[in-house]
């Protein structure tokens, strides 16, 4: 029996989800989370064999959430379901340590196929998916896209990043963080400087297609 942690921020999906599985007499779900850092606490509480991880997600996304399982827990695969397949996500996902990555519109036979797939430790990957590796693997670019400047940034600097884009003040970071304003200004310079941003409107934008955020 495949022991499965369902995360996704959204109910209905959840319960959809758990639903199709419940039918796969080889494959249980043991526990659901509605963002990334109260999946981490249920993996460490649960030990599950796979988590199915969305991407866009309060307080915690999806590839942090990812990216710190794989760190913490090594014997807990993560394969991710999302309604993206733009190489903003599929890069660092799989970067992070995903072992799969489906898409939402994909059949629900990929599923279980894709859970038993990374539970044995094998790659699954949607069509649309593997294309971008294919076009990734040819023109020789870098697993992190063209665009892997979120890797350049310190742990400070995505702290305040993420709490700039979920709407914080300057003032209110600054508390969060127990730094000052000041402090929270350079770091905020910094971080947009390496992203080569330079509104908070385009912040945003960042954000969502990094799955820091979800709207």
């Amino acid at each position: 029996m495949i022991r499965v942690l369902v995360v996704d921020d959204h109910t209905i999906v959840r319960d959809g989800i758990c639903a199709l599985l419940a039918l796969t007499p080889d494959i249980e779900v043991v526990g659901e989370a509605s963002d990334g850092n109260e999946a981490l606490g249920k993996v460490q509480e649960l030990v599950p064999d796979v988590v199915i991880m969305d991407m866009g997600m309060p307080v915690m996304g999806g590839l942090e959430a990812t990216r710190r399982i794989r760190h913490e827990f090594p014997n807990v695969k993560v394969l991710v379901l999302t309604q993206y397949d733009d190489r903003e996500y599929v890069f660092p996902a799989i970067e992070a340590g995903a072992l799969g990555f489906i898409i939402k519109t994909a059949a629900s036979s990929d599923l279980a196929a894709g859970i038993r797939s990374v539970h044995r430790g094998d790659s699954f990957l949607s069509p649309s998916v593997a294309k971008l590796l294919v076009e990734r693997h040819q023109s020789g670019e870098s697993l992190g896209g063209r665009d892997d400047s979120y890797a350049l940034l310190t742990a400070r600097e995505k702290e305040v990043l993420k709490l700039t884009v979920e709407g914080h003040t300057l003032r209110e970071i600054a508390d969060i963080l127990i730094i000052s304003p000041k402090t929270v200004e350079g770091h905020k310079t910094n971080l947009m400087t390496k992203l080569n941003i330079h509104n908070r409107t385009d912040l945003i934008k960042y954000a969502v297609r990094k799955g820091i955020i979800s709207v």
